[in-house]
């Protein structure tokens, strides 16, 4: 049997403050240990999962949620550089963004996105949205960091 590590880790990949507040109150139950970590936008993004600079001891995330549409480096590159990426490609990546267009989620898809959720406008719904990630991430599905965890050992 594997062992669940103790905090779930999340990388909010996000330029919306105000969704970021949303998403961190979601993640606020205690029923799944998580610790999130935010960051603005895709070139920041890519600095965290590569450990560079200010990064350089940033966590393998479990998962990340990631908006599309972003200043610098916008989450279609991001999406694309970590599913080219050898050792980055299996960190679930959930796109969680405002589009609904239809070449949005078929170009996700086709970049290897894990899900595509477009996020509700309603914050009841929207705070649903996130919990339902959550839940199954944090519940449901067997992440794949716990195997190379493992290998590693």
């Amino acid at each position: 049997m594997i062992a669940a590590p103790s905090l779930l880790q999340v990388l909010v990949v996000e330029d919306d403050l105000g969704d970021v507040a949303l998403v961190e109150s979601a993640f606020a139950d205690h029923s799944i240990a998580s610790d999130l970590h935010h960051v603005p936008d895709g070139e920041a993004a890519l600095e965290f999962l590569r450990h560079v600079g200010r990064y350089r001891d940033a966590p393998r995330p479990d998962l990340i949620l990631l908006d599309l549409n972003m200043p610098r480096v916008d989450g279609r590159q991001v999406l694309a550089e970590i599913k080219a990426d050898e050792a980055l490609k299996s960190i679930p990546t959930v796109v969680f963004t405002t589009s609904s267009s239809e070449s949005d989620v078929v170009s996700s898809y086709e970049a290897q996105a894990n899900a595509y959720v477009t996020k509700p406008l309603d914050l009841d719904d929207f705070e649903r949205a996130v919990l339902q990630i959550r839940n199954f991430f944090g519940h449901m599905a067997v992440l794949p960091r716990r195997f190379s965890d493992e290998a590693s050992s």
